[in-house]
């Protein structure tokens, strides 16, 4: 098959990057050859590729700046999607694009299944949120995948903040009311390419699917794993979020039900904390 990609130097392009070349022809494009703010650009770049797959991996992605930045984040995360929307269907094409968690305001007392109405709180989650409904009133062949808590060994993410910062300081305070599913990259990467081959093949899956790594902890849980598992002694705090006020209200339940995703195609990622103590060997 033919793959185009976007974003391919974030952390999850990155890593998509390695496990879809094995796949057929891929043609990966960082936001300095493919800005997303130029739809023009996107237009003739799909064009040119005339790819069987394109795979989305390009966001705006700074949830509190996006407070600030409303017309750029809705830019990228909800208009440029729905060009590539427009031209995967000129295409014939499959388009794989990326949501998140923060679609959800958090109040549900269960981890959210697909269906749930979406009301995010912030405008990165609006923004987002606007990307998964232009992407689906193109009526083009699509998989949206909402993720959330993603992290790596490399660009910007909480793991490599707090490691940075038990470093800098004598105790780290987290956020204990904010639960979620922390997902590293690669295997968000890696479940991607294992249900592409039987979706592009199969018209009747396309829809949306949650995708992160099984179990749950909360920001200070994953704070205070990340640290054990670095050998760092830097004492870790929970605290509420009414204490750490940011630009963007968070929600307090992240958590996405994966069991469509396991259903239908047989994937499901790992615990969190498997996969943490694999990706804190690469950063070591």
């Amino acid at each position: 098959m033919r793959i185009l990609l976007t974003g391919r130097n974030g952390q999850v392009g990155w890593e998509l990057g390695k496990a879809l070349a094995p796949l057929g022809e891929l043609t990966a494009f960082a936001h300095a050859d493919l800005d997303l703010r130029d739809l023009a650009r996107i237009r003739d770049t799909v064009r040119e590729a005339k790819p069987d797959v394109i795979v989305n991996a390009a966001a705006y992605t700074s949830v509190d700046r996006a407070e600030s930045e409303r017309g750029l984040a809705f830019a990228v995360n909800a208009e440029a999607p729905g060009v590539l929307a427009e031209e995967a269907k000129r295409a014939g094409a499959l388009l794989v694009h990326y949501s998140t968690d923060y679609v959800f305001d958090g109040t549900k007392a269960l981890p959210y299944v697909e269906k749930d109405a979406p009301r995010p709180l912030n405008v990165y989650g609006k923004s987002k949120f606007a990307g998964e409904q232009a992407v689906i009133a193109v009526r083009c062949r699509y998989l949206i995948l909402r993720t959330g808590w993603v992290y790596g060994a490399r660009g910007n993410n909480f793991l490599l903040t707090v490691l940075r910062l038990a470093k800098e300081r004598s105790q780290l305070r987290v956020v204990s009311d904010q639960i979620g599913a922390p997902t590293w990259c690669r295997e968000l990467a890696l479940g991607t390419a294992s249900i592409l081959p039987r979706a592009l093949d199969e018209p009747s899956l396309d829809g949306v699917y949650h995708v992160t790594n099984a179990g749950e902890a909360s920001w200070h849980g994953f704070a205070a794993e990340v640290l054990q598992l670095a050998g760092i002694l830097t004492p870790v705090y929970p605290i509420a979020s009414s204490e750490f006020p940011t630009p963007a209200r968070r929600p307090a339940n992240s958590r996405l039900d994966n069991a469509k995703l396991q259903n239908t195609f047989g994937v499901r990622l790992p615990d969190w904390r498997t996969s943490l103590a694999d990706c804190m060997k690469d950063v070591r």
